[in-house]
């Protein structure tokens, strides 16, 4: 095209050269003649050709200038597609206050390009620039304000781009959670075939298992959940369901697995209890005779508060019994958990009576003790007090107070039991006498303690 015009240049020159020629030879014209009987002014024409052209050039820079905004918008767009997947990724992953703010940010980010999109869509529709009135300042005007609108979207997407490699590390911790996802679900699934398959296992050996069954079925609407999706239900809770299927789920395979061996063990306790039972019964017929010696040889202060054992063991093991046969039902009934809590309801009640028969033998030896030689309850509990005396000195010129006011209290304490007993005639209290040993002991021991853990 640059070759064809500068041709056509070349032969209008040559036509004007010519008729200027043929005009020298003709008598002399005014200026003004001689200017009109060109073809075209030198003023007017040639202004007329550098005018237009001018214009065009205009409109190719402010096309040029539009498909650059149009460009910028297009990136823009992109790139806002690409980091609002994302900071979905981050806040579907993560609840920290972190992922929140760049949430927000991504926020203000969006009005800020919306208000940018809408000024540059503004100044596309404001000028035609493939209209035949276009002039020169229109498309001047043009030119600067979708350059200027491009400048602003390419500003602002390196913002965009700047605000999503700041948030780098949450993408990066937000995909190593949703790469947890997956195998924490697949977890949940084995998990709940393996006691689908345990439950099948128990009920074909002829358990019903109706509790572990009622534990398994809860399970359904939490598969279901987790079937559909993180997106959904986001990631960090989607992971904590998994593993609590999971964990549900293996409990229940364990307990089907276990029924067997739960069922023997069931048996094996109430054999045991009832075993255990008898033979209290058994002790508890000695208690009498135990209990006429102590009338026979000692004060009532000594004996009077053994007076009902035999009953309340006689009392006890019934109900003992009545436990056992509801946990023998409850056993035959695969009610295990029922049937653990009689056995251990059994197991508590017959260790209390067992505790209340063997008191009366137990007093009745040491009363015996103490009555043949008093002197050796007293040298024991001397022999404790002394040796805390000098725990509390060591180190020390004088003990503290806190410690010394106990101990003296004990050792007045035991002069005043030793008194009691020397002055009880023929038949002492030698029960009291032994409880108030036991009892400075006791004290002696508080104070020992302390001043260890002082140390």
């Amino acid at each position: 095209m640059a070759i064809h015009l500068r041709g056509v240049e070349h032969v209008t020159a040559t036509r004007t050269a010519k008729q200027l020629a043929a005009l020298l030879l003709l008598p002399p014209l005014s200026l003004a003649a001689l200017t009109a009987t060109l073809p075209g002014s030198f003023t007017g024409g040639g202004t007329r050709r550098w005018g237009r052209g001018r214009v065009e050039d205009l409109r190719a820079e402010a096309q040029e200038a539009k498909d650059a905004a149009a460009a910028a918008f297009y990136a823009l767009d992109t790139a806002q597609r690409d980091l609002r997947i994302t900071v979905e990724t981050i806040t579907a992953a993560d609840d920290t206050r972190e992922a929140a703010r760049a949430a927000a940010e991504f926020a203000t980010f969006g009005e800020r390009i919306d208000r940018v999109s809408h000024a540059y869509i503004t100044t596309m529709d404001a000028h035609d620039l493939d209209g035949e009135g276009l002039d020169a300042g229109a498309a001047t005007r043009a030119r600067q304000e979708l350059r200027g609108a491009r400048d602003e979207l390419d500003r602002t997407r390196r913002d965009l781009e700047a605000f999503g490699q700041s948030i780098g590390p949450l993408l990066d911790r937000a995909e190593s959670q949703l790469a947890q996802v997956a195998p924490a679900v697949e977890r949940a699934r084995q998990a709940l075939r393996a006691a689908t398959e345990a439950l099948d296992a128990a009920r074909a050996a002829g358990f019903g298992a109706g509790d572990l069954a009622a534990s398994l079925a809860a399970l359904g609407p939490e598969l279901r959940r987790l079937n559909e999706g993180a997106g959904q239900h986001g990631v960090q809770p989607t992971i904590r369901r998994a593993e609590d299927v999971r964990r549900r789920a293996e409990a229940v395979a364990a307990d089907a697995a276990r029924l067997p061996e739960r069922a023997a063990e069931i048996d094996r306790r109430l054999s045991s209890l009832r075993t255990r039972a008898e033979a209290i019964v058994t002790r508890a017929g000695k208690v009498e005779p135990v209990l006429s010696e102590l009338r026979r040889r000692f004060s009532m202060a000594c004996w009077q508060d053994l007076q009902r054992v035999p009953e309340q063991a006689a009392q006890s093991v019934r109900q003992a019994e009545q436990v056992l046969d509801e946990a023998r039902r409850a056993r035959d009934e695969q009610r295990f958990e029922d049937a653990t809590a009689r056995l251990t309801t059994v197991h508590a009640l017959l260790g209390r009576t067992d505790e209340a028969v063997s008191a009366a033998g137990e007093r009745l030896r040491r009363l015996n003790e103490v009555s043949f030689d008093p002197r050796k309850e007293i040298d024991r509990t001397r022999f404790v007090l002394r040796d805390a005396q000098r725990l509390a000195m060591a180190g020390r010129s004088v003990p503290e107070p806190r410690h010394a006011r106990p101990l003296d209290a004990a050792v007045e304490r035991l002069d005043r039991a030793v008194a009691r007993l020397e002055s009880g005639g023929r038949h002492p209290d030698y029960w009291e006498f032994l409880t108030e040993m036991d009892a400075v002991r006791s004290a002696v021991a508080a104070v020992v303690e302390e001043i260890r853990a002082g140390r």
